[in-house]
């Protein structure tokens, strides 16, 4: 009998419709993690793989993540039968003189992060966690936690880590340092742009941490505090939801972008959490479609091992991809999007009927996220331009392509030395040996005037490139103004679509032009004029590196262009494979003229200040 990765995901067969499907998920996900909790319960050790953070760190990070869903489970009436084991595991991790103690933050660490969870779990259902517990184990963890809040969190969503211990603290009547709690909710709302959106800290990022971090710690702080952040945080949810509604695609997918990736369906966390803090953004029918349409998205990918643990990855298991802080317990912030649960039956995000997406006919220009948001027959694509995150491994592919679709994902690369045999989907790449190779990181400068993104950036020092990024849907146009003192080689990817057995699928590829066609989907590329001629291949990408099909084919185009100014102009149209399509593609836009492109510069608005540190009304 042949192995099936899916059926191992513990979702696979849930309907995932109402809410006794998502209270059956919840069980079924937690489950496969029983026997691994220790003999006293206080770590849940998963694998061997490590973090950059201690086992220890690591074993709390297994225990704590579930909370983030069995809390809400437990405060809108569901039956949780381990219980026990949460008290006694906090009673012995908290003890130093037990052999399962967590370890004592002495600086900034990982603790803090999973201490949320555990602040939350308290705040919501303290019956299950405090009320248990003998007095010597409720003074270890009052300790516990007195002693972490101390130190000073990272410059980021981790402020809100300290504030959930708060709400925990107050809510337990237990006497601390408000004015700790105060600054740090005034620094996060340093964080604000505007209409809705935020930076994850002092630095020019974008991602998802915004809805699954700082709007889903917000839109909570909301329903358990009632004061003025409160509202504010309601304000901004509102806005915020107007616009995240667009990374999403018909059939639930989400864009994948930037980085904690392996989070999986915790992109649902935003507006799981709107139900929680009784929050109509959107009309309920529409949240809750968002919603579930996501998690059933997730219910036939095999992200799951062969015991129903959830793996680092993806679409499937990818340590590849992985950040260094990923360890086998971080993947169940996913659980982030069970907070639907903590609602009765009765709410109106149960009670109303799902409806489908409300995506734009139109591009949409997201410009405090640097994006260009494009709808592609049931497809979302992002044409990005202004972030970066230059300290993570991968960064470049996690922020800085040109492109990211919610079908497609995107890819990592797997050899620095590789440049022969690179993916660079939806990258342009530059080697000066034939063998190393650069493409951009960051840029010195990005605008966006109406639909089309402009960055200039540069591989090396003494090399420029402009690029447009152009909606034309079913395409995209690129094209780069490249001006260099030696000649380099050149190579521009398109969409990375999944790979058949057998080499059973059509491939196609001839000057200035390729194409892919697989069993479920068409990927192509055309170059629309450049100045030097280009060849078309299809790249038979390196496994495990696109972060839904783990054997991909990509589209380029290659070429090698002299010293001095070159321009490249590309179209890129991906999509769901349709017979009459395959045959006659959609006739590709022209080239831009490059002079008209010059021009519209001088209307463009400034992306690098909107994502700079930004003062609040």
């Amino acid at each position: 009998m042949t192995y099936d990765p899916a059926s191992a995901n513990p979702l696979a067969g849930n309907p995932l419709q109402k809410r006794g499907d998502m209270q059956s998920a919840l069980l079924d996900l937690f489950d496969p993690l029983l026997p691994y909790f220790s003999t006293g319960n206080a770590r849940v050790r998963l694998d061997a793989a490590a973090a950059h953070f201690d086992r220890a760190a690591a074993d709390l990070e297994g225990f704590a993540r579930p909370l983030w869903g069995l809390a809400p489970f437990a405060a809108g009436g569901g039956d949780f039968g381990h219980w026990d084991r949460y008290a006694e595991g906090i009673a012995n991790g908290t003890d130093p003189q037990h052999p399962e103690f967590w370890g004592q933050v002495n600086g900034r660490d990982q603790r803090m992060v999973e201490l949320a969870a555990l602040g939350f779990a308290l705040a919501l259902v303290p019956e299950k966690l405090w009320d248990p517990l003998s007095r010597r184990a409720r003074e270890n963890l009052v300790a516990y936690l007195l002693h972490a809040r101390t130190f000073d969190y990272a410059d980021n969503n981790w402020k809100f880590f300290r504030i959930f211990v708060d709400i925990a603290l107050d809510r337990l009547g237990i006497d601390h340092d408000r004015s700790l709690t105060r600054s740090y909710l005034a620094e996060l709302d340093g964080f604000y742009i505007a209409d809705g959106w935020y930076r994850d800290g002092n630095v020019r990022r974008v991602d998802h941490y915004i809805a699954f971090a700082m709007h889903f710690y917000g839109l909570i702080y909301a329903r358990l505090v009632d004061d003025d952040h409160a509202k504010r945080y309601r304000e901004r949810a509102i806005s915020f939801a107007q616009d995240f509604r667009h990374w999403f695609a018909e059939d639930g997918a989400t864009l994948p972008f930037g980085r904690s990736l392996t989070y999986r369906f915790a992109c649902a966390g935003f507006w799981s959490a709107l139900a929680f803090a009784d929050l109509e953004a959107l009309p309920w029918g529409e949240i809750k479609g968002l919603c579930l349409r996501h998690l059933r998205w997730w219910a036939d990918k095999p992200i799951a091992h062969r015991d129903g643990v959830l793996s680092i990855g993806y679409g499937y298991p990818n340590l590849l991809m992985s950040e260094s802080y990923n360890s086998a317990g971080s993947p169940y912030w996913a659980f982030k999007a069970f907070l639907p649960l903590a609602t009765g039956e009765n709410h109106p995000f149960w009670t109303s009927t799902e409806a489908p997406l409300q995506q734009s006919t139109e591009p949409l220009d997201l410009r405090h996220a640097g994006m260009v948001m494009m709808p592609v027959n049931g497809d979302v694509v992002a044409l990005s331009s202004g972030q970066e995150n230059r300290q993570m491994r991968f960064g470049s592919e996690k922020y800085a392509k040109f492109a990211y679709s919610a079908r497609y994902a995107f890819s990592i690369e797997s050899d620095e030395r590789g440049f022969v045999g690179g993916a660079f989907d939806s990258m342009l790449a530059f080697s000066d040996d034939g063998i190393h190779y650069r493409v951009r990181e960051a840029n010195e400068e990005v605008l966006i005037a109406g639909d089309v993104l402009f960055s200039k950036w540069s591989p090396w020092p003494d090399v420029l490139v402009e690029t447009w990024l152009i909606p034309s849907s079913p395409w995209h146009v690129r094209v780069h103004r490249i001006t260099t003192p030696r000649p380099l080689e050149t190579a521009e990817g398109g969409f990375a679509i999944d790979r058949r057995d057998f080499d059973a699928d059509t491939l196609f590829a001839a000057e200035g032009t390729a194409h892919a066609i697989g069993a479920e989907d068409f990927s192509g590329i055309r170059d629309l004029g450049s100045t030097v001629p280009r060849e078309g291949i299809i790249q038979k990408a390196p496994p495990n590196t696109n972060l839904i099909a783990a054997r991909t084919l990509v589209p380029q185009l290659r070429t090698s262009i002299p010293s001095g100014e070159t321009v490249l102009g590309c179209a890129v149209i991906a999509f769901r494979n349709n017979p009459a399509l395959a045959e006659a593609w959609p006739s590709p836009p022209v080239m831009p003229d490059i002079e008209k492109l010059v021009a519209i510069r001088a209307e463009g608005l400034n992306v690098s200040t909107m994502l700079a540190p930004g003062r609040i009304p």
